[in-house]
């Protein structure tokens, strides 16, 4: 923490520094001489590069500190199991999910599959391969991965991608479609009444519905048959992080700019099935570039309840651009976070960066966006698929995993969200 800690000051000290040169230009009312230029870009680039290594303390931090909690609750079911005279499995391993009744939730499907990871269909004992008989896909080399697998994956693309952590996420067995119910129109307000009166007939409110259906994502994967070996993480983890790692890169990107054909429809797609040219805000805003004024009339474009646990959502440009920007009173609209809980704000919401969000400062583009994440639905079935193929890349010493999930998100309610577009 010490070291986090040392690194915010330095972090601060760059903005303040930053901040001295933008103000001294300011109050001799001319821009920048190209060597306070050269030094402030200097900055952005030490600043970008302290951020990052914040960044990455900050989630070690957080790693050590759910290996601790896990090492606890183990040796503390150890204890339990001393005192009522149950040896304990070292194999087992604890969790706190819900499982369901599927083939796929047992242990002994689990086990089989991991063997299965290794060895593939020709490797497995009898006993191993009437486990997973269960599968329907077997004859194919494809194999549903076990519950627990899947909902591992996805929780690690969860902690992967920030927009995963804020949205309504859901999961379903299979790839079937999900019927999401939204308001399309509030009622209308209530009346005054007398004692025994009930107010006015309602014909304001209606429902419509948005339809969910995971698409499918492969991907092919090669790990050393040296490091299944050797490795001290079984072979499951090994998949399992470099198939989540691998998804939530594409994903991150479909939840930005997806067309939703085959694929989510990101914040960042104009749609009438998602966030219409409706919820464009573009006053404010220069042709190229972004402005406090536009900043303020995006942020209240949203109604007073869909503002509540809004988040902004930029490219690193568009934050680098809008770290200038001050607001009537003289203050600077993007203010540092202290700490991972209270992160970096632009007019006191939180602010996140994705490499995927638009970059491009021409007229009539978006370049940002302002929304409450809890309408950003994402579905995920949890019928994964990984084929293990062992003699493709034999001569390289490698195994082949062609891994396959189905994922779809949206935006559910367009009100929940404005977009911060050029004029």
């Amino acid at each position: 923490m010490d070291k986090i800690n040392e690194l915010r000051q330095k972090r601060a000290k760059l903005v303040e520094d930053q901040r001295t040169l933008l103000d001294k230009a300011e109050e001799a009312k001319r821009d920048l001489t190209s060597e306070e230029l050269g030094q402030y870009e200097a900055m952005e680039t030490d600043f970008d590069a302290v951020t990052t290594e914040i960044d990455e303390a900050e989630k070690k931090v957080k790693e050590d500190r759910e290996r601790l909690e896990k090492l606890g609750q183990r040796e503390k079911l150890m204890k339990e199991n001393v005192n009522t005279g149950i040896k304990p499995d070292p194999k087992k391993k604890i969790d706190n999910r819900k499982k369901s009744d599927s083939i796929y939730a047992t242990e002994g499907y689990a086990s089989a599959y991991r063997s299965f990871l290794v060895n593939g269909m020709g490797g497995l004992s009898g006993d191993e391969s009437r486990a997973l008989q269960a599968d329907s896909d077997v004859a194919g080399g494809f194999l549903v991965a076990p519950e627990e697998l899947v909902l591992q994956l996805i929780q690690a693309k969860d902690d992967l991608l920030w927009i995963r952590q804020f949205s309504n996420t859901m999961t379903i067995t299979s790839a079937a479609s999900l019927g999401a119910p939204v308001l399309d129109n509030d009622p209308a307000d209530s009346d005054w009444t007398s004692e025994l009166t009930t107010g006015g007939a309602d014909s304001q409110m209606n429902f419509e519905k948005r339809d969910f259906f995971p698409h499918p994502l492969a991907k092919r994967l090669l790990v050393s048959k040296k490091l299944l070996a050797v490795a001290m993480l079984p072979v499951d983890t090994i998949v399992r992080e470099r198939l989540a790692y691998k998804f939530a890169v594409t994903e991150e990107k479909a939840f930005m700019t997806g067309s939703g054909v085959n694929q989510p429809l990101g914040i960042f797609t104009a749609s009438i099935a998602g966030i219409s040219t409706g919820r464009d805000v573009a006053t404010g805003n220069t042709a190229t570039a972004i402005k406090a004024d536009g900043l303020i009339d995006c942020k209240y474009a949203l109604e007073a309840q869909y503002r509540i646990n809004c988040r902004w959502v930029f490219h690193r440009d568009g934050v680098k651009m809008i770290r200038k920007l001050k607001d009537g009173d003289g203050q600077y609209l993007w203010k540092m976070g202290i700490s991972s809980d209270r992160p970096d704000t632009i007019l006191e919401f939180p602010v996140h960066e994705s490499e995927y969000a638009p970059s491009t400062f021409t007229s009539g583009l978006y370049v940002g966006i302002l929304g409450n994440f809890d309408f950003y639905w994402i579905v995920d079935a949890l019928d994964m698929q990984i084929q293990v193929l062992l003699e493709v890349y034999a001569e390289q010493n490698q195994n082949l995993y062609i891994g396959r999930a189905e994922t779809d998100g949206a935006p559910a309610h367009e009100k929940a969200f404005s977009r911060v577009t050029l004029g």
